[in-house]
């Protein structure tokens, strides 16, 4: 189960880092009809694309983006939440490890198999945990540029 949080994490990570705004006739319509079936109402997207992935960014009650590979099949959702929706034990860790510092933004990841993980920025660093708020790794944050495009 661990091993599989760390792929899942390292997934979202590398689409972070690697993604390249694109525009909307650059998405395979395999992508651009699972993103329709999906998220219907959704009119104002930005699409990303990170290898042979392509990521949706959109707006709806809170910062939200959909990845799909590219025959378009989702691999996961990401939302904004607020720091008090966090698992406890994420709040733990940050008091106990960061005493000085203060959770700026959180975000629940889901991958298309239902796991979750969450990633938090603090001080310029972003914080990666399980579903359970166990601490997983750190790195230099990417939080905010990952959902504002």
């Amino acid at each position: 189960m661990r091993k599989l949080i760390v792929m899942i994490s390292m997934v979202v990570i590398a689409t972070q880092i690697n993604a390249q705004k694109i525009k909307t006739k650059e998405v395979p319509n395999s992508v651009m009809q699972a993103f329709g079936m999906s998220y219907p109402s959704q009119k104002e997207v930005t699409w990303n694309k990170d290898g042979s992935n392509y990521q949706a960014q959109y707006a709806k009650s809170g910062e939200k983006s959909v990845t799909y590979d590219s025959t378009g099949a989702m691999i996961e959702t990401e939302k904004e939440i607020k720091v008090s929706a966090l698992p406890p034990a994420i709040n733990e860790y940050v008091k106990k490890n960061y005493n000085n510092y203060t959770i700026k933004e959180a975000i629940q990841i889901t991958a298309s198999n239902g796991v979750i993980t969450y990633e938090t920025e603090i001080n310029g660093m972003d914080l990666i945990f399980d579903s359970r708020g166990m601490f997983m790794k750190s790195e230099k944050s990417k939080l905010v540029s990952a959902l504002n495009p």
